[in-house]
């Protein structure tokens, strides 16, 4: 029997010529990532056992971005920590305030992952470089710790899901309808466990960043990961972001799939995830007359340089509702730049946003966006669990930064078709 994309990937680097999907391996890993939150923990562990030497400091990634900048003196002991572990390891690629980003934004923009690595990282969205053809897959801090003493991590070789995407997405619907219709299809534990890999005809119509997206949404249904094909577009996003030798590898045509799912993008419509899970999802035209207070637009999932120019041009002469707080949040420094050298932080400034320098702040509840007791918020970040974003009794929304947009304009969930657009 074949092997699919994911399960070549984990037989390489364990050094075996093939697995089986529930085979226990031990493989070998490019990158060990970990976050302000996540590494001090892990950094922790690593102090529990006898060798605390990191086993390459080039293929160790921190990142401080949860809290940054410092929230409070809890946050900032935190950072202390990683920055004293990255001082004393040499770490290379430590990425602290000015030069920071949203971790799964900035490894791929600064070239730290390409096609055919394996990479750990202590947060749940490391799925996300799939993208670029990588695996790659959220642990635990304990299992962080080991990966920067050993090099290497356990896995379980997982089954996987095929999801064919074919014909051309319609206009206002992008990557994160197409994760949503997803999730919403098969449920958040739909893909436990497997590896979700999407190929057909209708990927040469999605962006990178599209396909960032989707890739990062992967654990919302359960997934051990999600992973794209190689191809032209993805070749040169690595081409102009990573000096690193990639390597590509192709799914066998008969490699075993416990399902296959054909999604044709050009029948579906925007879509918005209701509380309290992604599942619960809505296409625009069944979601009725939802008021909201606030509007987020950035995250590891949609703060990317594509979501700033849909986002700007949904609200360019526009005001943001009264009564909507709508704050937008570039994912790395270099998007903030780009956004600021097109002129798109000047239109959402107008348009009576805010902009944040880049962080997580408003996606898990930490600041930059606290929901207050009955608050209702759109948002393009990855989570609506309850209390997601602040009080338990608050609501979130998930949905494209056009719908987002729209919404902060309109003052309830609205499709940019309502504004004419």
């Amino acid at each position: 029997m074949g092997m699919t994309m994911t399960q070549k990937i984990l037989a390489a680097h364990a050094g075996l010529e093939e697995v089986k999907a529930g085979q226990l391996i031990e493989a070998d890993l490019d990158l060990v990532l970990g976050n302000d939150i996540t590494s001090p923990v892990a950094i922790n562990e690593m102090e529990k056992m006898k060798n605390q030497t990191v086993f390459d400091k080039d293929k160790i990634a921190l990142v401080m971005d949860h809290f940054i900048p410092n929230k409070d003196i809890k946050s900032a002991e935190n950072c202390k920590c990683c920055r004293d572990f990255a001082c004393r390891h040499e770490i290379t690629n430590y990425f602290d305030v000015g030069e920071m980003g949203i971790e799964h934004a900035l490894l791929p923009e600064k070239g730290l992952v390409v096609a055919g690595d394996a990479v750990i990282g202590a947060d749940s969205h490391t799925c996300t470089y799939g993208a670029l053809g990588a695996f790659s897959t959220g642990v635990g801090s304990t299992d962080m710790a080991a990966g920067m003493v050993t090099g290497r991590a356990w896995f379980k070789v997982p089954s996987a899901i095929k999801f064919v995407l074919t014909g051309k997405p319609g206009k206002w619907v992008s990557g994160k309808d197409v994760i949503l219709h997803i999730i919403g299809m098969i449920g958040v534990d739909g893909a436990l466990y497997k590896s979700m890999e999407f190929v057909g005809d209708g990927i040469a119509n999605l962006s990178m960043d599209d396909r960032f997206t989707i890739c990062n949404m992967a654990i919302e249904a359960g997934g051990k990961n999600g992973i794209f094909p190689v191809d032209d577009l993805a070749e040169q996003y690595m081409k102009e972001h990573s000096k690193r030798d990639y390597k590509i590898y192709e799914a066998d045509p008969d490699a075993e799939y416990e399902a296959v799912y054909t999604i044709d993008l050009s029948q579906l419509k925007p879509t918005v995830a209701f509380p309290h899970l992604p599942e619960n999802t809505r296409t625009i035209d069944e979601v009725g007359e939802v008021k909201i207070q606030q509007s987020v637009i950035g995250s590891c999932t949609n703060g990317r340089i594509d979501d700033m120019r849909i986002a700007a041009q949904i609200m360019e002469g526009r005001k943001v509702a009264k009564g909507v707080r709508c704050i937008v949040i570039p994912a790395t420094q270099a998007i903030y730049l780009q956004a600021m050298r097109e002129g798109l932080l000047e239109i959402f400034i107008e348009a009576g946003a805010v902009v944040s320098t880049p962080t997580c702040g408003p996606c898990l509840g930490g600041y930059m966006g606290i929901l207050a007791a009955g608050e209702k918020c759109i948002s393009t970040t990855n989570r609506n669990f309850v209390g997601r974003m602040g009080h338990v009794k608050s609501e979130v929304y998930l949905a494209s930064p056009a719908i987002a947009a729209a919404s902060a304009v309109t003052g309830k969930i609205s499709s940019p078709s309502e504004l004419g657009l």
